[in-house]
Parts: C-alpha cells; structure tokens; sequence
C-alpha cells in the first residue's frame, strides 16, 4: 500500500488553515503533519518536518509566500509547492512561476480539485486551477513587462488603473480625472499610488517616463 502524501498547510488565516486541514483529513491518501502561520514558522518546520506537498498562501506577514517559496527550494530542490490563490492574486502568478510553485489553487475551489492538484505535483506534474487560468486570459491584455531602475518584472493593471494611468499621461490634475471618472479624489489618489507601486516610480513625471518607457501607453 502506498504511502500518504505528506502536507504542511502554510497561510496566516487560522480557520481557513484550520477548515482546510479538516477536509483533507477526510482523504485516505493525504496526512496532514503540520501547519504554519507564515513562511517563518514554516522554514523553521522544514528542519524536523520534510513533506511531500507544501500548500503555500501568498500574502503572509513576517516572509510571504514568494520568499518562502524560494528559500524553501534552495534547501530542498525536490519539494513540491502548490501555491493557495485568492482572487486578485493573479500580480503575483509569474512571481510564483519564478519562485518555483508547482501548482495554483484558487482558495474556493472544490476538494476534489485540491486533491487532484496534490496528486497530479505529487507525480511531477504541474497543475493549474481552470478558473486562474481563465482569469490569466482574460487579464493578459493588462499584465505587462516592465522594466524599471530597479528591476524587470511582470505587472497587471486593472482596468481602472489603465484607465487612471491613461489620463496621467494625458495631463490631467487628480482633481481632473476625478471629475472624468466620477469618483473620489481619494479613489484617484489610491490608484495612482498603486501604479506608482508597480512602476517604482517616485512622483508623477516618473510615472509618465515609465509608462511611455515601457510603451504602457500608445501616443
């Protein structure tokens, strides 16, 4: 008889980590033997606890998924990591990729699809959630390379900040595109710091050189 697949559970939201590990209780071929809060906990698991499967969330506090991720393969480059999804996460899919995940599952997705995900990395396969996957392609007109001072890296826009990062190139004050938009200068205000964020740009000059730079924006 086989043996269980070996899983640590990595996310910082306890009923969620807690409700996760429940269900895969449930199955005959999976054995929960531990659960972290944050890449930290679980780096320091790895020194007494070596699984098969790690199921890893991306926004942590203390070390992130990403960083978890890379630092975890360096020490065990056979270890199989599938990385927990929410939706909205998509910015950080290619980061993931880079880090080395085998595998996304959207967070709400079904238990036979989590399982199927664990058997498929399990047997050095890759598997990607139908419903990311889809929400990638959607999106794909959106994510876009950028290359910056400091560094070269896969963005994704929303709509409404292509849409703010346009009218920046336009010319137009925050209170302008405020007025255009019919919202909040507060709300614009919010979507320039994000692009800001993702341009690593320091004011709005920068943003525009970056953005015609990077041909964000056509002429």
């Amino acid at each position: 008889m086989r043996d269980k697949i070996k899983i640590i559970l990595v996310d910082d939201h306890t009923l969620f980590r807690e409700s996760l590990s429940f269900l895969l209780s449930k199955s005959k071929n999976i054995e929960v033997i531990a659960e972290a809060e944050n890449g930290e906990v679980f780096l320091d698991l790895l020194d007494s606890k070596l699984p098969d499967v790690v199921l890893m969330d991306i926004n942590m506090p203390k070390i992130d998924g990403i960083e978890a991720t890379k630092k975890a393969l360096e020490l065990y480059p056979d270890l199989k990591i599938i990385a927990l999804s929410m939706n909205g996460d998509e910015a950080y899919y290619y980061k993931m990729i880079q880090a080395g995940v085998k595998g996304f599952v959207i967070k709400k997705a079904s238990s036979d699809e989590l399982e199927e995900a664990i058997r498929s990395v399990t047997n050095g396969n890759d598997f990607f959630s139908p419903e990311l996957m889809k929400s990638i392609i959607i999106n794909f007109g959106t994510t876009k390379k950028v290359i910056t001072e400091k560094e070269t890296k896969f963005v994704h826009f929303t709509n409404r900040e292509n849409e703010v990062l346009k009218l920046i190139c336009d010319g137009l004050s925050t209170k302008e595109i405020s007025n255009k938009l019919y919202i909040s200068i507060r709300t614009v205000e919010g979507h320039k710091s994000r692009i800001m964020d993702k341009l690593n740009a320091q004011n709005t000059a920068n943003i525009i050189v970056q953005a015609f730079k990077n041909k964000l924006i056509e002429i």
